[in-house]
């Protein structure tokens, strides 16, 4: 049973890298809630799929095909949302890359385009949301981190670089926010088993390492971290802002 919070029905949300993974889930998740969900991905024959599931349910929904390290065409995706549903007032920056990637040969470029995509949009989408935030005086708005920088993960400077700033960017915005009603947190989701992680990277021997790491001895699924995210845009936790929530099992 999925708790249904009626204060999230009608609202305007807006998820990135929502066409799957985390963030389809997300996507469903808030669409369950019969809010009016709108997504932006790059890739565009999950998003389609995704957005004629929700279509063919009733909910509404609307899909934005955006590189989102391209930041005047994320300012534009933006502004096709709200000319379609309005005002956004949920916010989830949840895009990323995990790609590995090694420190000795990792170019400028590179570097940059790490950053660009599991950082810098992060920004920019939520500055793009911040005016009409401010007028209705509320909004939400939730950043996704990593457990990766928090176990010191190596391979992967860049990725763990830009999640550990995704934190200091949140206590930032929501004691710049705060006084016009908006919350701003972080969500940190631990390993969590989607179609990316087991085609790319989990093995028995990993999957293995994480039961043990854990502590709940399972497998953690797209939907728990999504469940945790609805809860925290709904006013269940209206008084939760500038907080570092971990949804990991009990690994960190």
């Amino acid at each position: 049973m999925t708790a249904i919070y009626p204060d999230l029905e009608g609202k305007v949300v807006l998820a990135t890298g929502g066409g799957s993974g985390i963030g389809a889930a997300i996507v469903r998740a808030f669409a369950h809630q019969k809010a009016k969900v709108a997504f932006i991905d790059i890739a565009l024959e999950p998003s389609r799929a995704l957005t004629h599931e929700l279509e063919r349910a009733g909910t509404p929904v609307h899909f934005e095909r955006c590189d989102l390290t391209d930041i005047p065409a994320v300012k534009r995706s933006i502004a096709a949302i709200k000319a379609r549903f309005g005002p956004i007032q949920v916010l989830i920056n949840n895009a990323a890359s995990d790609e590995r990637h090694d420190t000795e040969s990792l170019t400028e470029a590179q570097w940059d385009e790490r950053i660009a995509v599991n950082l810098k949009h992060q920004f920019f989408c939520t500055q793009a949301v911040l005016p009409d935030m401010k007028a209705a005086g509320a909004g939400s708005i939730t950043l996704l981190g990593s457990i990766a920088w928090l176990m010191g993960y190596g391979g992967m400077p860049a990725y763990c670089a830009s999640k550990a700033a995704v934190w200091g960017l949140t206590r930032s915005l929501a004691r710049d926010y705060g006084a016009y009603g908006i919350r701003v947190n972080t969500v940190v989701p631990g390993w969590i088993m989607t179609q990316r992680q087991l085609e790319r990277w989990i093995t028995p021997e990993l999957e293995a390492q994480i039961r043990a790491r854990q502590c709940l001895k399972r497998t953690l699924q797209p939907h728990e971290v999504a469940k945790f995210i609805v809860f925290l845009s709904s006013d269940e936790a209206s008084a939760c802002t500038q907080q570092h929530y971990l949804v990991d099992g009990g690994w960190v």
